[in-house]
């Protein structure tokens, strides 16, 4: 994969890419970055060594502002509104992070707000920092509505009373509400954010590949009738069964004290001899 960007730095580390958004002064969507997200989006989901994602910003204070008003200004509206049955590119965008076979994390230092927001939404995990990290939608105060998938995921990720909150308030959320609401998983300080996010991922990375992905497409099974998520995890169960990397690890597991009173109380360094290139 070439990975060659203009607004985005794509680093390659194993089964692990590391993206990085600079797109001056605030890190807005224009129609360029948008492009180019859009295209990596693709170029990510086909590349078949990857099984994790970290999105970071190079600005201090934003991660991504919002979208560009001044191109939504542009959208046409000679025509009357039509419901279109398929989804539109921005939110075929978002789909991509959501349902690619990797793992999307967002590590988000400052502002992330309207389609920013939108965009992180969707990817499966999102980390941020006490007292920088801000969350924000602010189309309705504009006269419009989150048309990026954020009327449909936030009532999925943080509840339908504080999705109204968070989407007709246009308020600021900070970070330790939006970690206790749910938006984001964890909030750290400062100087600490990077490196545990970066060994998450990395931790990640080193495990078999294939449990990786098909954990994530079981999660997502989630969104499904109870039952019918039932019938795809034990199914996703089954395939991972049949790999070579399930039947090594758990062989090896046991044979390194695995299932005995004094392994089980230092389970985590086992799964690191299983994995040494997890870097637990």
């Amino acid at each position: 994969m070439a990975y060659n960007y203009e607004l985005l730095n794509v680093s390659i580390e194993g089964h692990l890419a590391v993206v990085s958004i600079s797109n001056p002064p605030i890190n807005l969507i224009t129609l360029p970055l948008y492009a180019e997200l859009s295209e990596l989006s693709i170029e990510l989901k086909a590349d078949p060594d990857l099984t994790v994602v970290v999105f970071k910003s190079l600005d201090a204070d934003f991660f991504i502002a919002h979208f560009d008003v001044e191109a939504i200004l542009q959208f046409p509206i000679d025509q009357d509104a039509e419901k279109d049955l398929e989804p539109n590119p921005f939110h075929a965008l978002c789909e991509r992070m959501r349902t690619m076979d990797k793992v999307t994390i967002a590590q988000i230092e400052g502002r992330v707000g309207g389609g920013g927001s939108e965009f992180v939404s969707s990817m499966d995990m999102r980390f941020g920092v006490q007292g920088k990290t801000i969350v924000n939608q602010m189309e309705v105060p504009l006269g419009i509505l989150p048309g990026g998938t954020g009327t449909q995921r936030l009532p999925r990720l943080v509840g339908r009373g504080r999705a109204m909150e968070i989407i007709l308030g246009g308020g600021d959320i900070d970070a330790h509400t939006a970690e206790r609401w749910g938006y984001l998983n964890r909030i750290f300080k400062q100087d600490e954010i990077d490196t545990w996010v970066m060994d998450l991922a990395r931790r990640i990375a080193g495990y078999p590949p294939a449990a990786v992905r098909l954990a994530k497409e079981s999660i997502n099974a989630a969104q499904k009738p109870l039952q019918d998520g039932l019938v795809e995890e034990a199914y996703l169960f089954q395939r991972l069964l049949r790999t070579d990397a399930a039947q090594n690890n758990m062989r090896n597991f046991m044979a390194l004290g695995g299932q005995t009173r004094e392994g089980e109380l230092r389970v985590v360094e086992l799964v690191e001899k299983l994995n040494p290139s997890s870097n637990i």
